[in-house]
């Protein structure tokens, strides 16, 4: 199950030993309407992605009530985590997105548009961080909202941005345009994937204005391009 997003709460992160990501086959399941986007392969991602230098004190539930077990991981360059993804409908609502659609609506995101209206969900490819606590502080490690996310699940990548704050103990959340994206049934009542997305979030960046989906496309192929090469 999803749980309504948080507002932010201070905390810290400490550095913890390597370990590995843990791993799960993908589902098989997808959703019509995939365009191609990008020239750096997913799997060029994922082998840099492969292994975990854990930044996270602690490990996070993908959903209320299972237990902890992803880590946060990061390079020079980047924070990364292997998770499923729920799908997140807050901001503005609209056909998809609304208090009817989502039990756990809201109609407010965590990070505003340019014009300081909140996200759309339906439009804008977003992904969710955990509020800041004990286990990981996102803002520690140049993280804010309209940060560059790099989003692989099976074959594709797709670009994102931080959008919004969610619990404090779980990770692996995104929007509803994201998941369409991927290729991921976005209906935010039984939607979304049990596993295999890989979140890759660039440090120090921001995409301007954090409403252009092109915009992160851009930078995003930059910068994946040079997180193959170098990170």
């Amino acid at each position: 199950m999803r749980v309504q997003s948080l507002t932010l709460v201070a905390a810290s992160a400490t550095l913890l030993a390597p370990t590995t990501l843990p791993t799960a086959p993908p589902q098989a399941e997808t959703w019509p309407a995939v365009r191609p986007q990008g020239e750096v392969r997913a799997a060029d991602l994922l082998a840099k992605a492969r292994t975990c230098a854990q930044i996270s004190r602690g490990r996070y539930r993908t959903d209320d009530g299972r237990p902890a077990t992803i880590p946060v991981c990061g390079t020079q360059e980047a924070v990364f985590w292997k998770a499923d993804l729920d799908i997140d409908c807050d901001g503005r609502p609209g056909s998809h997105c609304n208090g009817r659609t989502d039990p756990y609506f809201s109609d407010a995101t965590a990070f505003t548009q340019s014009d300081g209206r909140y996200l759309d969900a339906e439009r804008l490819p977003y992904v969710v961080v955990p509020a800041p606590s004990r286990v990981w502080d996102y803002r520690t490690h140049g993280i804010r909202g309209g940060s560059l996310v790099a989003l692989v699940y099976q074959d594709r990548v797709r670009y994102a941005v931080i959008g919004d704050v969610g619990p404090h103990d779980i990770i692996g959340e995104a929007s509803y345009a994201a998941a369409e994206s991927l290729g991921i049934h976005p209906d935010p009542h039984g939607g979304g994937t049990a596993s295999g997305v890989t979140y890759i979030v660039f440090k120090d960046t921001r995409v301007d204005p954090i409403e252009d989906p092109e915009a992160a496309v851009t930078m995003g192929e930059r910068l994946a391009r040079k997180f193959v090469r170098d990170g």
